[in-house]
């Protein structure tokens, strides 16, 4: 390349402020510096003093062609961090704050790279060939603008910007790149990206290894650093709907970014993932990082129980009188508490609490102070209900349990019927076909369209589309109006029929509780309780199904949770069970 050819361009780069110019096969202006690509291409006044133009452009496209199929040279936490941008470029899609990708994640990111020792360290893990894109010495000559923020100096709940981050050229800024790095090197022949095999057989103790389902733990962690609206239970629903890229994510690569071999069982997930895995995840990756506490939990915050009960009543049909008992049982039990709901990562147990498990539990144990759900007593109140309710159909009309549960069950099978048809058509293999090697390249594609076209043939035989519509994301799986005549809403129903005057207090008709769990487990397993369904009553089993299928969670996940919510909330029972079974055992001997 001659440098007549770029002299004549002489503007500053936006991202090193370089004035250092080269051609790229297209013709587009590239900083030799920081390789980065203008739009800026180089103008050509006049074809016909050009000899055989046209055979240097088919020339120039093959060249190009070439290059595409040997792609990039590009390391595995490159393709993770291309994950993650597009997975908060979803989230800010679906309302959240664009600081949780610029501030938030970009910090997480940054601080795993240097835990892990893959970046922003003295001795990176990556030695020879050439570094990953995040590793620039010069943090003004990379994308990222500036060296990880060590969140354990913070204190405030926001991130502070270093001096770099605050230039008032931000918004040339990109975070989160992928940048176009020396074709020189060859890709592994076992896999696309330079240490594909080394990273899916390395295993340093004492460091956590990126995975996809950590992808979603790191965005579950930058949610609840900024207390967004956005429960895990939330999340991971959004991407069972793929409003967040997840499942074959990959695909969202650039083409040059060539994936295969042993590239596959790193990107490629055929699983949806799991509330209880994802949050052990998140203790993990919080802890791995030695993040400092996270922002208090206050009253006003949506991750508090008060507020989240009464999105889920809402959720459920339930009566909005039944809030002002959540909030006593929330109250009595101690887990509206600002230390109790904050996150605290470097604290001995480090644990975070379900939110939105823990909401739902408490509607549950209140459920079971109002009407026990012994298969009894809520079918003898709901019979004194629905003769009031006939006998004063002009007054505010009282909460008819039996009723309740006809339209809810109906309403709950026809959800879950086409939840768990969606699960059954869902087509797991990519668009993007994955093949082994390099050499196996031309027989996947050749496949994958033979598969295409076979699909097609037999939608049209059979009069039926293969695509599902996508739904449009809301916070709500079930919706409940007044106006609608076909479905009773329970909101603004009275609770009178279940509560009785006690000088100037109301009190609960029914007096009695059952335990969820008489005798928890030893410390050593792992789990507090067990759940057997043949054990309970039919009214509770219900409950449980429907709040599990909410959340995505299993039916004994919640029924732990209850207990632990009655263990803090009936203290003395256990107790007592524990003196008899001491006094039990003083027997024996």
């Amino acid at each position: 390349m001659d440098l007549e050819d770029v002299e004549e361009f002489r503007e500053r780069c936006t991202q090193c402020a370089a004035v250092s110019w080269g051609l790229t096969d297209e013709g587009k202006y590239y900083c030799t510096c920081c390789h980065n690509v203008t739009e800026r291409s180089k103008e050509v006044i006049s074809t016909e003093a050009i000899p055989n133009t046209k055979i240097q452009a088919i020339n120039r496209g093959l060249k190009r062609k070439r290059k595409l199929e040997k792609g990039w040279d590009w390391y595995v936490c490159e393709g993770f961090q291309h994950v993650l941008y597009q997975q908060a470029e979803a989230l800010k899609t679906l309302g959240v704050g664009p600081e949780l990708k610029n501030e938030v994640l970009h910090n997480f990111w940054k601080r795993y790279l240097q835990k892990s020792k893959q970046a922003y360290c003295k001795n990176p893990v990556y030695t020879s060939r050439r570094k990953a894109t995040v590793l620039e010495e010069n943090p003004s000559h990379s994308d990222w603008d500036s060296e990880p923020e060590l969140l354990s100096d913070f204190s405030c709940p926001s991130f502070v910007e270093s001096g770099a981050e605050s230039q008032p050229d931000v918004h040339t800024r990109k975070p989160f790149p992928i940048n176009k790095a020396s074709q020189s090197e060859t890709a592994s022949v076992c896999s696309g990206s330079l240490d594909g095999v080394e990273y899916s057989l390395r295993n340093r103790k004492g460091v956590v290894k990126m995975t996809m389902p950590r992808t979603l733990a790191f965005c579950s962690l930058s949610l609840l650093w900024r207390r967004e609206t956005i429960t895990l239970s939330d999340l991971l629903r959004f991407v069972e709907e793929d409003h967040i890229p997840y499942i074959n994510a990959f695909q969202h690569f650039p083409e040059e970014m060539k994936l295969y071999g042993r590239d596959k069982g790193i990107f490629a997930i055929e699983s949806w993932p799991d509330y209880e895995d994802i949050y052990k995840k998140m203790i993990e990756v919080a802890t791995f990082l030695d993040l400092p506490r996270f922002p208090d939990i206050t009253e006003d915050c949506y991750l508090h129980p008060d507020i989240l009960c009464m999105k889920y009543l809402m959720e459920v049909n339930l009566p909005d009188e039944m809030h002002s008992f959540t909030c006593q049982v929330i109250k009595m039990a101690g887990i509206g508490e600002v230390d109790f709901l904050t996150f605290d990562p470097v604290a001995k147990m480090a644990k975070t609490v379900k939110y939105d498990v823990q909401a739902v539990a408490v509607i549950v144990v209140v459920l079971k102070l109002l009407f026990l759900l012994d298969d009894n007593l809520e079918w003898s109140l709901s019979t004194i209900a629905e003769k009031h309710n006939e006998e004063n159909k002009e007054d505010k009309p009282w909460f008819d349990f039996r009723k309740w549960y006809q339209v809810m069950k109906k309403s709950f099978d026809e959800k879950k019927q086409k939840w768990e048809e969606a699960r059954a058509k869902f087509v797991w293999k990519s668009e993007k076909p994955l093949y082994h090697s390099s050499i196996d390249r031309s027989v996947a594609y050749k496949r994958r369209e033979m598969v295409v076209n076979l699909q097609k043939q037999f939608s049209t035989l059979v009069d039926s589309t293969p695509t599902v519509e996508k739904k449009n994301p809301s916070s709500f799986q079930f919706n409940w109006t007044e106006e609608d005549t076909d479905r009773t809403c329970f909101h603004g129903h009275s609770l009178q029929g279940i509560l009785t005057k006690k000088g100037q207090s109301l009190t609960t008709k029914n007096s009695l509780y059952w335990l969820s769990t008489q005798k928890f487990c030893k410390s050593y397993c792992k789990h507090v309780t067990t759940y057997e369904e043949s054990n309970f009553s039919l009214s509770y089993q219900f409950i449980l199904n429907l709040f599990s299928f909410l959340l995505r969670i299993k039916t004994s996940f919640l029924h732990e949770e209850v207990s632990l919510i009655e263990k803090r909330l009936f203290k003395t029972k256990y107790s007592k069970t524990k003196k008899k079974s001491s006094r039990s055992r003083k027997v024996r001997k």
